[in-house]
């Protein structure tokens, strides 16, 4: 008989604390959101269970439908101008700084700045900017002889949402650009110069070689891009408030579930519907996190052997 190896106690003993801590901030308070989105009080005031019925509430009922998808759609719209923007610019400045020019770790930290300051610092400091009374953007604009431009960008319900979403570009665009760099640097620069024997330029060394090998990081970067915007809250409760003006034209998911579960001016507290909310939520976020490991990651293990 094969001797079975003795399963290592001392495993337990290491782990314990992380999973503890773990599952008192992060388990214990999931599954108690979910136990909360589907109770409600009865009659007598009592907590008690009511199955799916908060989430026909929010769906089918007017006064929760309309704002719900109009946040929806807007978390949408937040999600795609990241994904149009951010993670392209974010490559495109990691295929620069990958090229080891002179000053390459200045420019990686200015751009990775942003990053580290309080959303609420950055929420703040691009209102006074944009603020059309006392703002500074309007004299920029005339210097650079674009003073036609100039508008009050938070204050339309055109502009503000497309606006919010192009500060928190500018905030997290050194993540992506980070991550990509990370990835360009680990290809070997074997392939690259064999590639430049053969007469490939610039251009077609990237498209061919450098972007088929970095198309994990691509994907993660992907996930983590979904994952932040559909959880975002703090930069539109910063420069907005909780109503996400104007006419709640930059409500997202984040600022709608504030609303509901803790209430708001003449909006009255209702955790039962919040927590259903937040369920929304979390099965949005793991639909495509699934999507992501069941059909991207897949294909490109498929791909890599």
């Amino acid at each position: 008989m094969l001797n079975r190896r003795k399963f290592r106690t001392h495993i337990l003993v290491f782990l314990a604390p992380s999973v503890l801590i773990y599952t008192a901030f992060m388990i214990y308070p999931l599954l108690d959101s979910l136990w909360l989105s589907v109770t409600n009080r009865t009659a007598g005031a009592a907590q008690s269970f009511v199955g799916l019925q908060n989430y026909f509430t929010l769906f089918m009922r007017e006064q929760w439908s309309n704002p719900f998808w109009n946040s929806l759609r807007n978390n949408a719209l937040f999600f795609l101008i990241h994904m149009v923007v951010q993670n392209p610019v974010g490559l495109f400045l990691a295929a620069l700084l990958n090229m080891r020019i002179r000053g390459s770790w200045l420019y990686r930290t200015t751009i990775f700045i942003p990053t580290i300051l309080s959303v609420v610092i950055v929420g703040f400091v691009w209102k006074l900017i944009l603020n059309p009374a006392w703002g500074i953007s309007r004299s920029l604009l005339q210097l650079i002889g674009l003073g036609p431009f100039d508008k009050p960008w938070l204050g339309l319900e055109s502009t503000a949402l497309v606006t919010l979403s192009l500060i928190s570009v500018w905030q997290n665009i050194g993540i992506p650009m980070l991550l990509f760099l990370a990835a360009l640097i680990r290809i070997p620069d074997e392939l690259v110069e064999a590639a430049r024997v053969d007469g490939a330029g610039g251009w077609k060394i990237f498209w061919r070689i450098q972007l088929p090998l970095i198309l994990p990081a691509l994907g993660i970067v992907s996930v983590l891009t979904f994952v932040g915007n559909f959880n975002a809250f703090e930069l539109v409760y910063a420069t907005q408030g909780a109503l996400a003006g104007p006419n709640f034209a930059s409500d997202i998911l984040g600022t709608f579930f504030f609303r509901t579960f803790f209430g708001y001016q003449l909006q009255p507290a209702d955790p039962f519907l919040g927590a259903t909310i937040a369920g929304v939520m979390l099965v949005i976020i793991l639909t495509g996190v699934l999507i992501y490991f069941y059909g991207w990651h897949r294909r490109i293990q498929r791909v890599r052997y």
